[in-house]
């Protein structure tokens, strides 16, 4: 019998819609892997945030130039984390997100010249502590493996959609706190390498900033949850940062379609019969009035478009192939 993680709530459910209505978007629109330059933004991103949530000292800029083999100045342990965490990375196709091995060998090679026993599960206590107070015991170290195989049995069983339980998971393996150090950032890695296997876009989808920038909050999700015995309010926390982060993705890559590619956009995503330039406006919010009139100019003189009315009373519908 699988083990029960969280309760199903409305707001659980109400994310989950809002986020398979996104993805379809990103997939309609063809952004399943963002452009190179975004692509490459991103994972640099995802690389300074989920280690500056560690303590990690090293600006954006240090990142990018560790990223393009430029050398740095700084904590020896800061640079060799930002490393490692690259060469994991940068091969996030390579892991099974099914597979402990697979795992084990991730944490290995992220946790590579930083702790002994890197790639191995903890043999002794430890506790998370906030300040000098204990904020989480973790469980006992002889009981990690069976909570981690129980965990992995639920990745590879349960009939929830891979989206709710990558965010479990994520959870989960910070309350077991598997490993003498690194668990934090592998509960990021693991819960993005869960998500790929549901979309492509998720491997260059920067979750840890939202993390980052909402930092108190994923505390005290965790706190929460771990008081409520469930991960319940944990899950919600995550899946609105991915939601968010889906929907800025896809505002970012309509800020660069060509206006041939904003026109069709338009068509695949809007339900209104006729539409005005404000209506078109209010899907491109960072264009201007100007661009959208030339958008809608050229719509019509290549036949996509037909436009109805003159000035204010001007309206546009999309011509229907016969």
């Amino acid at each position: 019998m699988l083990q029960k993680y969280y309760e199903g709530t409305s707001k659980i459910i109400n994310l989950s819609t809002e986020i398979g209505r996104l993805l379809g978007i990103v997939d309609a629109t063809h952004i399943r892997k963002p452009k190179t330059e975004l692509r490459r933004a991103n994972r640099i991103e995802t690389i300074h945030s989920s280690l500056q949530i560690e303590g990690n000292t090293l600006s954006v800029d240090q990142v990018t130039d560790i990223f393009d083999n430029v050398r740095v100045i700084g904590p020896a342990q800061d640079i060799v984390e930002v490393r490692n965490a690259i060469d994991v990375y940068r091969d996030l196709a390579g892991y099974d997100p099914f597979d402990h091995r697979s795992y084990l060998k991730a944490h290995k090679l992220l946790m590579s010249g930083l702790v002994p026993g890197a790639g191995k599960y903890r043999i002794e206590e430890v506790g998370v502590f906030k300040g000098a107070a204990i904020a989480h015991m973790a469980p006992p170290a002889w009981n990690v493996h069976h909570l981690m195989d129980q965990l992995f049995n639920y990745l590879k069983e349960s009939p929830d959609n891979l989206i709710i339980k990558s965010c479990v998971f994520h959870y989960e393996m910070e309350f077991v706190h598997p490993f003498a150090d690194g668990n934090g950032r592998m509960g990021r890695l693991w819960q993005t390498i869960i998500l790929m296997q549901e979309n492509p876009v998720f491997e260059f989808l920067p979750i840890e900033s939202g993390i980052l920038e909402s930092q108190q909050e994923y505390y005290a999700m965790l706190a929460l949850s771990d008081k409520d015995g469930m991960a319940t309010k944990f899950v919600e926390y995550i899946l609105a940062l991915i939601r968010d982060s889906l929907a800025e993705l896809i505002n970012a890559q309509r800020a660069v379609l060509t206006d041939t590619e904003r026109v069709l956009y338009f068509k695949e995503h809007t339900d209104l019969s006729e539409f005005t330039r404000k209506d078109y406006m209010n899907m491109f919010r960072s264009i201007s009035s100007a661009t959208a009139t030339r958008d809608l100019k050229k719509g019509v003189e290549r036949g996509v478009l037909i436009k109805e009315g003159a000035n204010r009373l001007t309206v546009y519908k999309f011509r229907v192939a016969k």
